[in-house]
């Protein structure tokens, strides 16, 4: 008797959580902004090339359901689902009446953000490379960065990993100087044809720095050197340059 009531409590239970779930899902709270401006257009998708196909009049409120790099997808009073602009949304105010403030791509974004993306073309010991990196900003100054790369030499090919840490001297200036410091590893695959060489993984630290420098939007020039130091399994540290450039975006 004990086991099934134990059975029927523990389906009660299951039944109970599954009616509660959609409940629960549907319960999630969204950012409402009220209309100051005469009144704010939605689009039917993120892009000036989409058709407005609906008006909300000024005092009206909507909630922001998510954004897509300068567009916000918001749902009016009566459920109209549409995509406002950035230069609209700017205009919207909070509840109380304090202006709605987000991050927006342009200078005050590159100074202060919090990811970063980018691609690079240059030189690894030497052999041709190209890499790609990402960083998350703890602040504006400090970052943890993690990069892949892959060289392509006349004697050797290769992978590489890093990661560690940039602090960005100047933040607030057009051309931002940086320092870079970390550790990772490289993966060698030599191209020996007289004598059977092994492909052999090594750890690696390095120093280095580099500019940034703010095109447009959420564009910017990323230019580095790296001086690796590659730790053998023979005790025989080898050094290895790497210079890059490239193209990077923040959101």
């Amino acid at each position: 008797m004990t086991a099934r009531l134990r059975q029927a409590a523990l389906a009660s239970l299951v039944l109970l959580g599954l009616l509660l779930t959609p409940a629960v899902s549907g319960a999630r709270e969204y950012l409402q902004l009220f209309v100051a401006q005469p009144y704010l257009e939605l689009h039917t998708g993120p892009g000036r090339g989409y058709p407005v196909f609906h008006v909300v009049p000024r005092d009206a409120s909507v909630d922001v359901l998510f954004r897509r790099t300068d567009w916000f997808k918001v749902r009016t009073e009566h459920g109209v689902e549409g995509w406002a602009s950035q230069r609209d949304m700017l205009q919207m105010v909070l509840a109380d009446g304090s202006p709605f403030r987000f991050s927006v791509g342009d200078r005050a974004g590159f100074n202060s953000h919090r990811y970063e993306m980018g691609l690079f073309a240059g030189a690894y010991g030497g052999a041709n490379y190209v890499s790609g990196y990402a960083s998350l900003s703890f602040n504006s100054q400090l970052a943890l960065e993690a990069a892949l790369g892959q060289f392509l030499g006349r004697f050797s090919n290769g992978v590489t990993g890093d990661v560690g840490l940039t602090h960005v001297i100047v933040p607030e200036a057009r051309w931002s100087p940086f320092l870079t410091l970390g550790v990772g590893e490289v993966h060698i695959e030599p191209k020996a044809t007289l004598v059977q060489a092994t492909n052999r993984t090594e750890q690696t630290a390095y120093v280095g720095g580099g500019v940034r420098y703010y095109l447009t939007r959420r564009i910017f020039v990323r230019g580095e050197y790296k001086a690796h130091y590659v730790f053998t399994k023979r005790n025989q540290n080898q050094e290895a340059d790497e210079w890059k450039l490239g193209f990077a975006f923040f959101y």
